[in-house]
């Protein structure tokens, strides 16, 4: 059970796998006014940033949840450098259809809905595990102008424009379902750069030392057309945040 290699190579060196930044966390943290042993559940928690920092900062407890045996691996190792072990667990598991044992203060899925196949399915999952009064956290991306072609949103790696909102939309969206929009905090272009530009030295250094690598020609087409991809389509017209929900 992984993700597919192509993510765990680009993404190796990131400990964040979203447009977030470490500020862009704790600012979320602070905001969500996080108290010690609050329980947290992270479906798709990547290398355990969010669960690690917050734990360390605020003293809350949580699960992450991860199929990429790499992130899980990596999640272990930062709960371990910041001391929160017996704060903060990580298991690897294919977090669809994951239901916590235990009711807990925040639920959250910052940048993986698919794991409830998009995001009104993700917020029913999310909310099985949330106790009542609780937060539900969602990370999605969002236009920040519709594209005028499907070639368009296919070049910022959508499948068709219909796969995302405007962030009007998305948070009438979150109204239609019932929900109050409490919190964002969105990404900005700093965030994006650093999420994606990160990838190519990555990939590059990675080229240099498997160059007979069965992936080596996929990675190396990847490395030449992402900067000019990402600056003409991603860049242009693509938002992300994470948005905290309550049910009314």
């Amino acid at each position: 059970m992984d993700i597919p290699r192509i993510f765990t190579i680009s993404e190796s060196a990131h400990r964040i796998h979203n447009p977030f930044t470490s500020e862009k966390f704790a600012t979320l943290g602070a905001a969500l006014r996080l108290e010690p042993g609050m329980r947290i559940l992270d479906l798709g928690s990547g290398s355990g940033e969010m669960l690690c920092t917050w734990a360390r900062d605020h003293g809350v407890t949580g699960a992450g949840i991860d199929m990429s045996q790499l992130f899980f691996a990596q999640a272990k190792r930062r709960a371990e450098e910041l001391g929160v072990t017996d704060l903060v667990k990580f298991i690897h598991a294919d977090a669809v259809g994951y239901i916590a044992e235990e009711k807990v203060h925040v639920a959250a899925c910052v940048g993986a809905t698919w794991i409830g196949g998009g995001v009104a399915g993700t917020i029913e999952l999310l909310a099985k595990s949330l106790g009542v009064g609780g937060i539900i956290l969602i990370g999605e991306p969002y236009w920040l102008r519709a594209p005028a072609t499907e070639d368009v949103a296919k070049g910022c790696g959508a499948g068709a424009i219909s796969d995302f909102f405007t962030l009007p939309q998305l948070l009438s969206f979150f109204d239609d379902l019932s929900y109050d929009v409490v919190e964002m905090v969105l990404a900005d272009q700093e965030g994006w750069d650093r999420y994606e530009a990160a990838k190519w030295l990555t990939m590059r250094r990675w080229l240099e030392t498997n160059p007979h690598d069965a992936l080596a020609n996929e990675i190396r087409a990847k490395l030449t057309s992402e900067p000019t991809r990402y600056a003409a389509y991603t860049r242009e017209y693509l938002g992300w945040g994470v948005f905290a929900l309550m049910a009314r």
